[in-house]
């Protein structure tokens, strides 16, 4: 009993500890002159669909859950977000060229057809982001109208 007590109160130093490594949330300003549902004057319900289930990773309005407060889960909640603003960041539309603009529009028809995206993990915190296949179905033909017009 006394291994296991110092085992627990190792665990709960080492837990406390990694709390006080700092995690940085805070998002960029974002411009509206380069901000992908301004520029292109996204109708309503589009926009909501797009904020609701792809900005907070895909977008410098990252709204933070409480729980991505918490070590070691932060970690992996501020990673994610880095990562998928790698891929696509819509704060910053307007500021890609052509090509990369219709690569992540063919891209974002995939992953939302193949419904690896948004992510199932992330669906699970985010019932906002759990899209139907009618909204589905609204973003692809949206994304698919903006490629076959060249307007992006």
């Amino acid at each position: 009993m006394k291994t296991f007590k110092k085992i627990l109160f190792w665990c709960l130093a080492g837990f406390v500890l990694i709390q006080l490594i700092p995690t940085d949330k805070v998002n960029e300003p974002v411009d509206q002159k380069v901000n992908f549902v301004d520029v292109k004057k996204t109708p309503q319900k589009i926009a909501q669909l797009i904020k609701g289930a792809c900005y907070d990773c895909h977008s410098n309005e990252t709204v933070y859950p409480k729980y991505a407060y918490v070590a070691p889960i932060s970690w992996s909640v501020k990673s994610h977000v880095n990562e998928g603003r790698e891929h696509l960041n819509f704060s910053v539309w307007d500021i890609y060229n052509k090509e990369l603009k219709e690569s992540m529009l063919d891209k974002s028809i995939q992953t939302i057809q193949n419904k690896t995206m948004p992510m199932p993990g992330y669906i699970v915190y985010h019932k906002e982001a759990n899209l139907s296949d009618a909204e589905r179905a609204l973003l692809i033909q949206y994304f698919d109208e903006m490629l076959k017009s060249k307007a992006y």
